[in-house]
C-alpha cells in the first residue's frame, strides 16, 4: 500500500490563506511511513544527546523509526553512530547499553569490529582454524556508519545522507545563538525526564513553537510571562519558535541563582528563546540554563519526549537543580492534554486541517509549509524515478 496522495497546495499558501496539514498526516500509517523517508530520514533529525554516552567505550543501542542503531564513543573519544547490525548475517550486535572494553563482538558467529567500525576479526570464515578468506575483504565490511553531527549536545543524524552539511542547514540559528556557543554541562540524573504522549510527533512541534496558547494552557507561566511579552521567531525551511522578554530566573532559598553563561549579552538578562529545529528537536536558551527535547516518533499516534537540562557550570545547587527540573516538567505536562486532544480531533473526517491566525500562528504555519515542501519534493523525485 502507498500513502494517500494528499493535496498540499493549500498548506503552502501564505499564512492568512493556508490550511493546516490534512488529517492523514497524523493518523494514517502509510503516510507516517512516507514522512519517515521524506521528512525524517532526509533531514538532520535528533536522535539523543551526548550525555547518554559520556565515556570512552560506552555503547548504547537505540531505535530510530524502526532502524536499529548503535551510538558509541570510540577509543579516541569521538562519538559515532552505526547501524547496529553485523555485516555477516544481519545479527543485532548490542542488545543492552554496555561498555566496550575491546571490540564489538557479534554474538552469532563472533565477527568483531573496532569502536571505529572496522571489521577486525572473522573467526573460521575460511573453515575451521582459517580466520581469513579471499572472498571476505575486511576493508569493505566495516559497520555502516550513519552521518552524524553534534550541536548543543544533541546527536543529529542524517539517515539517507542527502542533507547539506549541518552547519549550512542551520547556519542562521547557529549565528542567532552565537552568544550561547559555550560549554554545556548536563545537570545529571535529576535533570533528565521522559514524557510519553499519545499524539503524532508533529503536534508536539506545532504546540512548542507558538505562544498563542499560553493564557489558557500555562496560567502560572502566563502570570509573569504574558502573551504580549512574547515574539515570533521564524526562518523559512529551518526553524520557528517564540521568545519572551521577561524571563525570570529561579532563585534558591537564600536568593541564589544559577551562574550565567560566560559573557552572554545584555539582551539575555530578561530574554529567553524557544525554538523548534526542524524536524524533531525543541531547544530552549536562557542566561543561566538551557534544555533540549528530542522527540522520538514511535507511531502515528505515539511520541516520546526526552528532555535534558543543561547549565553553565559543572556544579550546581542540588535543590535548585531539582526545583528547575520539576518546574519545567510541570510546564511540559500542561501541554499533554492539548496535543492529545488535537490528535483525537484529527479523526474527524470533515476536518480540513484548520485555519491559522495570520497574526498568532505563523510559527506553526512555517513548520507545516516546510513539511509539505519536503513531501512534495520527495514525491517529485519518486515520480521522476518511475
Amino acid at each position: 500500500m502507498t500513502a494517500p496522495l494528499t493535496n498540499l497546495s493549500a498548506v503552502r499558501r501564505p499564512v492568512s490563506e493556508a490550511q493546516g496539514l490534512p488529517n492523514p498526516h497524523y493518523i494514517d500509517s502509510q503516510m507516517f511511513n512516507e514522512e519517515k523517508h521524506a521528512v525524517l530520514f532526509s533531514s538532520w533529525s535528533g536522535l539523543a544527546v551526548t550525555a547518554d554516552v559520556p565515556e570512552i567505550g560506552d555503547a548504547v543501542p537505540m531505535t530510530f523509526l524502526g532502524m536499529p542503531l548503535l551510538v558509541i564513543r570510540d577509543k579516541s573519544g569521538t562519538l559515532r553512530v552505526f547501524q547496529n547490525t553485523c555485516r555477516h548475517r544481519g545479527m543485532i550486535l548490542v542488545e543492552e547499553p554496555r561498555k566496550i572494553e575491546g571490540a564489538i563482538r557479534c554474538p552469532y558467529h563472533s565477527w568483531c569490529y573496532s569502536t571505529e567500525g572496522r571489521l577486525v576479526s572473522t573467526p573460521h570464515v575460511g573453515g575451521p582454524g582459517q580466520n581469513t578468506h579471499e572472498s571476505i575483504d575486511r576493508n569493505l565490511l566495516g559497520l555502516i556508519e550513519v552521518r552524524s553531527h553534534i550541536w548543543r549536545d544533541v546527536i543529529w543524524i542524517n539517515i539517507d545522507g542527502t542533507a547539506l552539511p549541518f552547519e549550512d542547514v542551520n547556519a542562521d540559528l547557529i549565528a542567532r545563538w552565537a552568544e550561547f556557543d559555550k560549554p554545556l554541562f548536563h545537570g545529571g540524573s535529576d535533570s533528565v525526564f521522559q514524557l510519553e504522549v499519545k499524539c503524532n510527533w508533529k503536534l508536539a512541534v506545532e504546540n512548542y513553537c507558538e505562544s498563542y496558547h499560553l493564557p489558557w494552557v500555562h496560567p502560572g507561566l502566563n502570570s509573569y510571562s504574558r502573551l504580549e511579552d512574547h515574539y515570533h521567531i521564524e526562518k523559512q525551511d529551518s526553524y520557528s519558535g517564540q521568545g519572551t522578554l521577561v524571563y525570570r530566573q529561579l532563585k534558591g532559598a537564600e536568593g541564589q541563582v544559577f551562574a550565567d553563561f560566560e559573557d552572554v549579552g545584555e539582551k539575555w538578562n530578561e530574554a529567553a528563546e524557544y525554538i523548534s529545529v526542524y524536524p524533531n528537536v525543541l531547544l530552549g536558551v536562557h542566561r543561566d540554563h538551557a534544555f533540549a527535547i528530542v522527540l522520538v516518533p514511535e507511531s502515528t499516534e505515539r511520541t516520546v519526549e526526552n528532555i535534558h537540562l543543561y547549565y553553565a557550570t559543572p556544579q550546581t545547587d542540588d535543590a535548585m537543580r531539582a526545583a528547575n527540573t520539576e518546574q519545567w516538567k510541570l510546564v511540559f505536562e500542561e501541554d499533554i492534554f492539548v496535543v492529545e486532544g488535537m490528535q483525537k480531533g484529527r479523526h474527524s473526517p470533515n476536518f480540513d486541517g484548520g485555519r491559522f491566525s495570520a497574526v498568532m500562528d505563523s510559527p506553526t504555519h512555517s513548520f507545516h509549509a516546510w513539511v509539505a515542501g519536503k513531501i512534495e519534493s520527495y514525491r517529485a523525485t519518486a515520480q521522476a524515478a518511475e
